[in-house]
């Protein structure tokens, strides 16, 4: 077996793994998101963050699975970004969606849910995606997903929503106002890590009605927007990877209950899944 380079990469951030023989070798970058990064920028973050961190180990497999590589467009940036970092590396990119599948399914039949900074689901084969509830991104869909929670908790502070108490939570760990948010949501860059990292107050405030109804009412949307309509999920099971997932996953066991589904897996991150199913 040659050096393989697997890499997982979200918006919020990249986790690598070189695979020399039995070494295993991780490393973390920042997120890569083709539709926020040109081709120069990601090549500079590869670059920095890991060629030059293997210091000379050179992969001569590239596995790349990444949020925005449904897009051909962008396939293309990333792949030519990491041929630069990477040459006369053979460099195969694919979505986030198929890593997650491999992940969470290896070679076997199931649904594959990613709830982490964004969302998206699918039906697998055991070969390949077959079916795929359209993802719309942050801004009109992304149920679900952290960006998803994040933006629920802005609301709810913008509006008022919130009781007292909340409020002064939300003032005392942020100590924000309308203005800061908006910039950050309209002007500034990479909006959608912004929104989700909202979600920690979610986790920090645990057991309060109204923080238990938003991360409820988000996972419905997200069940009955996608997983409700593979009719897949009502004989196989219903697996799920990322941060949001596994945080929250006492929650995602009540939602199967309640949608009579059976929950299967429920990883935080896909990396070991995608080290056994390369490296068998």
């Amino acid at each position: 077996m040659g050096i393989k380079l697997i890499a997982d990469s979200g918006s919020t951030k990249a986790e690598w793994c070189l695979l020399d023989g039995k070494t295993r070798k991780k490393i973390f970058t920042q997120g890569i998101s083709p539709y926020f990064l040109d081709t120069d920028q990601i090549r500079e973050i590869v670059q920095v963050g890991v060629a030059d961190k293997l210091k000379g180990r050179a992969p001569e497999e590239i596995f790349y699975y990444g949020t925005g590589c449904s897009n051909i467009n962008n396939v293309r940036s990333v792949k030519k970004a990491l041929q630069k970092a990477f040459p006369g590396a053979a460099v195969s990119v694919d979505h986030d969606l198929m890593g997650a599948a491999k992940a969470l399914c290896g070679n076997e039949k199931g649904v594959a849910c990613i709830l982490g900074t964004g969302s998206n689901s699918c039906y697998y084969n055991g070969k390949k995606i077959v079916k795929n509830s359209p993802g719309l991104g942050f801004i009109l869909g992304d149920e679900g997903s952290g960006a998803y929670l994040g933006k629920k908790v802005i609301q709810y502070f913008l509006y008022n929503t919130f009781d007292p108490d909340l409020m002064d939570r939300f003032h005392a760990k942020y100590n924000i106002n309308s203005v800061d948010i908006l910039e950050a949501v309209y002007k500034k860059p990479l909006p959608n890590r912004y929104l989700a990292s909202f979600v920690t107050f979610l986790v920090e405030n645990r057991g309060h009605y109204m923080i238990e109804n938003i991360i409820e009412d988000a996972f419905n949307d997200f069940f009955f927007n996608h997983v409700y309509k593979y009719r897949e999920s009502w004989t196989m099971p219903v697996n799920f990877i990322g941060s949001v997932a596994f945080g929250f996953r006492d929650v995602l066991k009540e939602m199967c209950n309640t949608y009579e589904l059976q929950l299967g897996k429920v990883l935080k991150n896909p990396m070991d899944g995608l080290v056994k199913y390369h490296a068998d």
